[in-house]
C-alpha cells in the first residue's frame, strides 16, 4: 500500500474509534511521525493532505525542516537536550516532551530572546516504567506550579505514551491521563496513541495521536 493508501486507512480507524466512543472524529488531530523517513517520504504525506509532522530528534528535524516547503507544523516528540534548546525556533509548533525544570527554564531563556511563546505538554510516565521518560501523575501539579511563571512557556496539555502488550494496559494508561488532565485547568491537549494503540487512545480522548509505522510501513493495514 502507498502511503496515501496507509493513510485514508489511519484516518478511517481514528474516525471509527471517535464515532465508538461517541466523539467528533473531527477534533482528533493527527501527527504523522516522521523519525527514520527521508524527504522524498514525507513529501509524500504532505501531498496526502497532513502538515503536522513529528520529529524525535532535533538534528533530524533540522535537516529535514530545509528540504521541505514552509508551512509544516513541525512536533517535537522525543526528549529535548539541553545542549539543543538553542536550535529551536518558532518553527517548533509543539513540544511534546517537557519533563523537567531545567528544560522549562532553558526554553524560557531561548523564546524569551527570540520575543515568542514556545507550546509545550508536560509529558507524564502514567505506567511508572524506568526506560520512559516523564513526570510520575503525583508530580504533575507540583511541577506546573513551578512552571507557571516562565512567560515565555505556555503549557497546553499532557502527552504520554502506554507500555507494550496487551490493550488493556494501554487503555488504562490513557485513561489515567485523561482523568488526570480532568483535574488540571487549561489542559486542552492529550497527546496519546501510537501506531499500535491509537483507536483505544481515541476512545479514551485522546484529541492528538502520534502515528508513524502505520502511515510509512510498506503493506501497513
Amino acid at each position: 500500500m502507498t502511503v496515501a493508501e496507509n493513510l485514508a486507512r489511519v484516518r478511517e480507524r481514528i474516525a471509527a474509534a471517535a464515532r465508538r466512543a461517541g466523539r467528533d472524529p473531527s477534533l482528533v488531530r493527527l501527527v504523522a511521525v516522521t523519525k527514520g523517513v527521508d524527504a522524498d517520504g514525507v513529501q509524500s504525506c504532505l501531498a496526502a493532505g497532513v502538515h503536522s509532522c513529528g520529529e524525535n530528534r532535533v538534528q533530524e528535524w533540522l535537516a529535514k525542516r530545509s528540504l521541505l516547503p514552509a508551512g509544516v507544523e513541525w512536533h517535537l516528540i522525543g526528549t529535548v537536550q539541553l545542549n539543543k534548546v538553542k536550535y529551536l525556533d518558532d518553527t517548533a509548533c509543539l513540544i511534546h516532551s517537557l519533563d523537567r525544570l531545567e528544560l522549562a527554564r532553558a526554553l524560557d531563556g531561548r523564546f524569551r530572546k527570540l520575543g515568542r511563546e514556545v507550546r509545550v505538554l508536560v509529558q507524564v510516565n502514567v505506567s511508572g516504567e524506568k526506560s520512559k521518560h516523564g513526570l510520575s501523575p503525583s508530580e504533575v501539579e507540583p511541577f506546573l506550579r513551578e512552571v507557571a511563571p516562565l512567560t515565555a512557556v505556555k503549557v497546553e496539555g499532557l502527552m504520554t505514551m502506554a507500555p507494550a502488550g496487551p490493550g488493556t494496559a494501554a487503555r488504562q494508561v490513557f485513561r489515567a491521563l485523561r482523568e488526570l488532565s480532568c483535574r488540571i485547568p487549561e489542559m486542552a491537549t492529550l497527546s496519546m496513541g501510537m501506531s499500535d494503540d491509537f483507536e483505544v487512545a481515541v476512545e479514551e480522548g485522546a484529541n492528538l495521536v502520534r502515528i508513524g509505522r502505520a502511515i510509512f510501513a510498506p503493506g501497513s493495514s
